[in-house]
């Protein structure tokens, strides 16, 4: 498949979220600001991770959202993603590993081998991020990836979350109807 618009089809999103601006506050944003584009199927635990490549600033909040939604790869990564960054304050500087309020990757789409701009889906990180492929496997275990033919749970399993600096943080709720305005 292409991953071309086509109104009457319905693709899935695995898409990977991290902040370290006020994660508490952008993480939920970020999953209200997701279903205008969509239906959130699944959200997962909220992991505590250390930084990456710029250790000098605070820990990043990383979680997983199952997307429903009509959007293909190509406008879900152009359009609907940076409008949601946007919304939410994020500043782009060259230091990709710079703090930042909320970052969404679809690491993931249907079960599509796709390229987008420098981006390959399935994305690399899957395999090799314990904070992207544990919270991913939280929703999705039994989906299969489709280069390696692993499930994420079996992905997931290769990581210990404590030896990767881990932690859970189950006060951070990302269902909607926990979400401030929202009535479930």
């Amino acid at each position: 498949m292409s991953g071309a618009d086509k109104s009457e089809t319905v693709n899935l999103a695995y898409l990977s979220l991290g902040s370290n601006i006020e994660p508490e506050r952008h993480l939920p944003s970020a999953v209200a600001h997701l279903a205008q584009f969509g239906h959130v199927r699944a959200v997962s635990t909220v992991w505590e991770t250390p930084p990456l490549g710029f250790s000098d600033q605070p820990v990043f909040l990383n979680a997983a959202v199952l997307l429903e939604t009509h959007l293909s790869a190509q406008r879900l990564r152009r359009e609907a993603i940076p409008a949601v960054e946007a919304a939410l304050g994020r500043v782009r500087s060259e230091n990709k590993n710079a703090p930042r309020t909320i970052d969404i990757d679809i690491m993931l789409f249907n079960r599509d081998i796709i390229q987008l701009d420098r981006r390959h889906i399935p994305d690399p990180e899957v395999l090799e991020r314990p904070f992207v492929a544990i919270p991913l496997a939280e929703i999705a275990p039994d989906y299969i990836h489709p280069e390696t033919g692993q499930t994420l749970q079996a992905i997931a399993q290769q990581f210990d979350p404590a030896s990767s600096g881990m932690r859970r943080r189950d006060e951070v709720v990302l269902a909607l109807h926990t979400l401030p305005g929202k009535r479930g």
